[in-house]
């Protein structure tokens, strides 16, 4: 008895009290690179994974208020939506089989003036965020209007989110121009400063919707603030093709001069690159959202990804 009551006590010491223990038949971690961890366990304590080790050792290790076994399931980090528009999942078919510039000037645009609203947007995004956490999607950078709204749904589905503050030269239902999308985007980052969740981004929609002006201004608040800056860039010939005739350049070398190239950039679609914007792109840390589902519905073509990842480039699935 005694032997017994010693052991009892000597395991209790040695043993650590944790909020959740995952033991799971498979775990594949971020690092190293393709390793997957058979039987292993996950401990979680204040929110926060503390260790990841065979389950045996986890067993003589840790004492935990909560235990979930998934013996049947591969466990990995939740994924990254590195762009969407979370709460276009309402527009979702509208306008099939239309080149990009006739479905956004002919259908999406004219639907966005009648029905967007911060209803809308809220609506929208909370079942997008239901859509990803379905697809083990964690978190995501939203990039669409009335950011407040979709904050405040993804903070009801627990989700991360980095939350674009959207930036056009033309009038919408949220404001009525370059000065007002960015006074507005602005004043919500500050109503939402301190959410744990929650990250901000300014996000001018693309080269052929926002003026050197309005970049320039985008350039001196990414320096100031140091925030991320998606922006969907080279997603279609006719968009270099037009940025040639208007500017006499191709759009990622207007950027450059303007001064958005950086490692603040995330560089959305940019589907048509030659080598040397690729080039540009690696030398500078700039990201790349390389959206298939996008392109392939829009018939915009495919990014040059294999060249990109070669080039060192950092490319996220959007």
């Amino acid at each position: 008895v005694f032997l017994t009551r010693f052991r009892n006590i000597h395991d209790a010491a040695m043993t650590e009290a944790i909020d959740l223990l995952i033991r799971a038949r498979w775990i594949i971690p971020v690092e190293p690179a393709n390793t997957v961890l058979e039987h292993h366990a996950l401990a979680v304590c204040d929110g926060r994974i503390v260790d990841l080790l065979p389950e045996r050792d986890a067993a003589e290790r840790y004492v935990a208020a909560r235990e979930t076994r998934l013996d049947r399931h591969v466990l990995l980090p939740g994924l990254v939506n590195l762009h969407c528009h979370a709460a276009m999942s309402l527009l979702r078919g509208l306008a099939d089989d239309t080149p990009l510039m006739t479905w956004l000037q002919d259908h999406i645009w004219p639907a966005e003036g009648r029905h967007v609203s911060p209803e809308f947007v809220h609506d929208g995004t909370l079942l997008a965020c239901a859509e990803m956490l379905r697809g083990g999607i964690t978190c995501f950078n939203d990039m669409y209007f009335f950011p407040t709204a979709a904050a405040a749904a993804v903070r009801e589905a627990g989700m991360r989110a980095v939350i674009g503050l959207p930036l056009l030269e033309f009038p919408t239902a949220y404001a009525t121009d370059a000065d007002d999308y960015l006074a507005k985007g602005l004043a919500a980052r500050d109503e939402l400063l301190g959410q744990p969740l929650l990250h901000f981004a300014l996000a001018p929609h693309a080269p052929y919707t926002v003026s050197d002006r309005s970049f320039e201004r985008v350039a001196t608040l990414t320096g100031e603030l140091d925030l991320p800056v998606p922006l969907h860039v080279h997603e279609t010939r006719s968009e270099i093709e037009e940025s040639l005739k208007l500017h006499g350049m191709r759009p990622l070398e207007r950027l450059r001069r303007l001064g958005i190239v950086g490692p603040n950039l995330i560089a959305v679609h940019a589907v048509h690159l030659d080598r040397h914007e690729i080039a540009l792109l690696a030398g500078n840390g700039c990201s790349v959202a390389h959206c298939p589902t996008s392109n392939l519905k829009l018939g915009s073509g495919i990014a040059p990804v294999a060249e990109l990842l070669a080039a060192g480039v950092n490319v996220g699935i959007g």
